[in-house]
């Protein structure tokens, strides 16, 4: 096949730099501007070209980003505006023809001297809307199917402005552009289009995944099979549940106790779930706080591990003023940091109170009588420190492949007297020499540091980082694509005037805030907080967003093309309508 489709308008380029935005500096390339005269194009780039963000542009797969000049005009309407400029949508090369509900995934194109194929729809990003002072235009490209694409080079050469853009072959199974951004972003899913997408060898591996993990979750629902993500929570908002006891584990660890205080069964969670609590006395707030579930999914009642911190609200209130028969409010367990049923070896990697959720793994291997590979490996301070010592040994005993390994980092050598222990610090040399097998599934929890450090070291001995899993105490890890310089402080009350709305509380970073409406929306209220947040479109498309709701009411505006599952919220779109409580 060769026929002239369309030709050649632009060609666009410009470098990173730094922007400033909403307080904060964004490294960005969207700023691109016409260049006169034929340009090479690279593997990488074209010749004079940047990408600021390389997580989410650029790159083989990003080489190059195409948008159309009938999606100028159509802008030019609907935006009422006529001061666009090539370049200002962040694209290389301004076309007349190649529209997005024409060009298909896998189609190639010869310009000039390169030859070009097509990977993927344009990514929803914040940075074109604050390109061109549209805040809302990342929603818009989507939901006026005309987001633009990308394209990879297959062969290197010249181009320039005025060149015919000739198709050379149709790609596999003929999916536009403008199907395939609607498949992602927009809801009721085509089945059988989900499975085509998956078999685009030309489209990029980024959105090959998202496609692959949609298909999978549209087809367990078909057969009736729970998968485990976006299961919703067994109860909404808060429960009142009853202290049934209080068993000290360590010197510095309580175990809650807490069953229905109605008598009834607790609906059972997953081994590595946490349950979120709000404690307080009567006419004082009432803080938020989540811990991880330190019993097994079959127990009848639900067990907390508390570490005392000295200058810990909650945990100091569990300590001193928590009795038997005390009622306290807990959200539904909830976490994806869960044990997955499969046949390979375990690794339970642990540090100090960072056992609790891996010990709940540990029960439920005992309790299936697995015939697993398990390596169970704890770090902690000395035997007085050492919490479910007992408990976990005699887990382990029961099981027939078990491995124990304990690290004691501050007690004296030849003081301990038990095989199982190693005086010292864990470090990536003593887990080496542990010999766990590189095709095991890691389980890590405990202080973000021994995490980085284990995780790294996992990896440099061959395990897949899919492999590796975490649990992070606190809040996220901040996501926010291409924001620099950026100190991260406590979170903290916003400045300005004090809000007089809803109360919104940050349940991992443990801060309530009245709501104010210069706000705008809950991500821009958790940004004034310093509360580490994640998105990328900030227009309700890309739900990186998403965040688990404990209790309370909101509303959207705008309204978000795709809303998220029940029990979730996009903070990026979303405002409190009475009191809420979020899992940040």
């Amino acid at each position: 096949m060769s026929t002239t489709e369309a030709s050649l308008e632009s060609v666009n380029v410009g470098l990173p730099k730094d922007v400033a935005w909403q307080g904060r500096t964004v490294h960005t390339g969207v700023w691109k501007y016409p260049v006169e005269g034929p340009r090479m194009v690279r593997r990488l780039n074209v010749d004079g070209d940047g990408q600021g963000d390389l997580q989410g542009h650029g790159g083989e797969q990003r080489a190059v980003l195409v948008y159309q000049l009938a999606s100028y005009r159509h802008w030019q309407d609907h935006l009422q505006r006529d001061d666009f400029r090539f370049g200002e949508f962040g694209e290389n090369f301004t076309v007349s023809g190649l529209s997005d509900a024409d060009v298909c995934i896998g189609d190639r194109y010869r310009i000039g001297g390169a030859e070009f194929e097509v990977t993927q729809p344009r990514v929803t990003c914040f940075r074109v809307g604050m390109r061109l002072g549209e805040p809302q235009l990342p929603a818009l490209l989507v939901a006026h199917h005309r987001p633009g694409f990308y394209m990879r080079v297959i062969s290197e050469g010249e181009v320039q402005a005025g060149d015919d853009i000739v198709r050379t072959r149709v790609g596999r199974h003929a999916l536009s552009v403008a199907d395939i951004d609607a498949l992602l972003y927009l809801p009721e899913r085509n089945l059988e289009r989900l499975r085509m997408a998956v078999d685009i060898p030309a489209l990029s591996p980024g959105w090959q995944q998202s496609f692959r993990e949609l298909l999978d979750a549209a087809e367990a629902d078909l057969s009736g099979v729970p998968t485990g993500a976006g299961v919703a929570p067994a109860w909404p908002g808060f429960r009142r549940l009853r202290v049934e006891k209080l068993v000290p584990e360590s010197a510095t660890v309580t175990s809650v106790h807490l069953a229905a205080d109605d008598g009834g069964t607790l609906p059972a969670p997953r081994a590595g779930q946490f349950l979120t609590l709000r404690l307080g006395d009567a006419g004082k707030p009432a803080p938020v706080r989540s811990y991880s579930l330190s019993s097994g999914p079959d127990s009848p009642s639900y067990r907390i591990s508390v570490k005392w911190e000295e200058h810990g609200l909650v945990s100091s209130f569990v300590h001193t003023e928590v009795r038997p028969g005390s009622l306290v409010d807990v959200a539904a367990p909830r976490g994806e940091f869960v044990l997955t049923d499969e046949a390979s070896p375990v690794l339970l990697l642990s540090a100090g109170i960072g056992v609790t959720p891996v010990l709940a793994m540990l029960h439920q291997l005992a309790s299936a009588e697995s015939s697993r590979d398990v390596w169970w490996v704890h770090s902690t301070r000395d035997a007085e420190h050492h919490a479910f010592r007992t408990e976990a040994h005699s887990l382990l005993q029961s099981l027939p492949r078990a491995h124990e390994h304990v690290f004691y980092s501050a007690a004296t050598a030849g003081l301990v007297g038990d095989e199982s222990i190693t005086t010292g610090r864990l470090d990536a040399v003593g887990l080496a020499r542990l010999g766990v097998p590189a095709d095991a599934a890691a389980y890590l929890c405990g202080p973000a540091s021994f995490m980085d450090d284990m995780g790294a070291a996992l990896r440099g001995r061959g395990l897949a980082s899919a492999r590796v899993h975490t649990e992070l105490f606190g809040a996220l890890p901040a996501v926010n694509p291409g924001v620099i310089g950026v100190h991260r402080a406590r979170p903290h009350q916003p400045s300005g005037p004090v809000g007089t709305g809803p109360q919104v509380t940050f349940a991992r970073s443990g801060l309530t805030v009245p709501w104010a409406d210069r706000h705008g929306s809950l991500l821009q209220l958790a940004d004034d907080c310093d509360v580490p947040t994640r998105f990328s479109c900030r227009t309700g498309v890309c739900h990186t967003c998403t965040t688990s709701v404990l209790s309370g009411t909101f509303a959207y505006a705008p309204e978000p093309l795709e809303p998220p599952p029940d029990g979730d919220t996009l903070i990026c779109c979303a405002q409190p309508v009475g009191e809420l409580v979020l899992d940040l």
